[in-house]
């Protein structure tokens, strides 16, 4: 992801004409710097001054009632069973994370991971929104290893197996992705060892790969490995967390998504996806003071 924002990237993410960006630039209401004669916009700064103008006519636009970030199969269900009226946009977890500063969304889902604190998701929406009136809450611990053809379970013994294979990865901004190289780095493993094929945009289209016998292995969830038959080694258990506008949470949308996961029915599904674990739904993992 670049550091700096052009005059058009900004125009598009605050949903205004490239000559108001100029004149926010002009006047100084806007953090910048100028480059070769052009104007950059350093994302962070921008992120930050989003968060600091969260009332202001040019960061308080409407957000449309969907859901963006990582895909998640559970939270997928539940939006479509449920019919609570939110779309989703699933990407990824950086996508979705930008996605959400830039107010297309009311939601992020993510699973970040941070090895400096051994944590999952709080220190990217920490250091983005800790002015922003968020809440993060937990939505499912899902289980997550390498997905293999049917019967090659027995000779993989983890990563290091991993360096024999053709391995399907996702896009760089996929949590998943920057999960398995920090893996990889912790286990001393180079990713750049690994025999990659083409990155694949989806779990579902990672997976498939596997199953067409296009790749030998995916880094993915246990429950997409048991739908597709596939072998399955476990790895890690992860946290898939959801990122939600605090306003929103009130929302009728949500509020039908929120009293839908009460329900037997999503239990039952639930319990019946494997590597699932909803013990923990809702819980508060971050609250912004704002």
């Amino acid at each position: 992801m670049n550091e700096y924002l052009t005059t058009r990237e900004l125009a598009e993410l605050l949903r205004i004409k490239e000559r108001k960006v100029y004149d926010l630039a002009a006047s100084g209401a806007v953090p910048c710097s100028r480059a070769t004669g052009k104007l950059l916009f350093p994302r962070k700064a921008i992120d930050d001054w989003l968060a600091q103008n969260a009332s202001s006519p040019v960061a308080s636009a409407t957000r449309p009632q969907v859901i963006v970030g990582s895909h998640d199969p559970l939270l997928e269900w539940a939006l479509r069973t449920s019919r609570c009226g939110l779309a989703s946009y699933f990407d990824s977890s950086l996508d979705g994370l930008m996605r959400f500063a830039g107010a297309e969304g009311i939601a992020t889902g993510l699973h970040l991971y941070d090895a400096a604190t051994d944590s999952w998701n709080i220190e990217p929406v920490a250091s983005r929104f800790a002015r922003s009136p968020v809440v993060l809450v937990e939505w499912a611990k899902r289980a997550r290893g390498i997905i293999l053809p049917p019967g090659e379970a027995a000779g993989c013994a983890g990563l290091e197996d991993l360096r024999a294979r053709k391995v399907v990865p996702r896009q760089a901004e996929a949590g998943s992705q920057v999960l398995l190289e920090t893996l990889l780095r912790s286990a001393s493993i180079d990713p750049a060892a690994i025999h990659w094929a083409a990155p694949a945009r989806s779990e579902v289209d990672a997976v498939v790969e596997v199953v067409e016998g296009r790749a030998e292995a995916t880094f993915g969830l246990a429950t997409l490995a048991s739908q597709y038959r596939l072998d399955f080694v476990a790895v890690i258990d992860e946290r898939y967390d959801i990122l939600v506008q605090r306003q929103a949470w009130f929302e009728p949308t949500w509020q039908s998504l929120v009293e839908f996961c009460r329900l037997p029915e999503f239990e039952q599904h639930a319990a019946e996806l494997a590597g699932y674990d909803v013990g923990g739904q809702f819980h508060v993992h971050f609250n912004s003071r704002v």
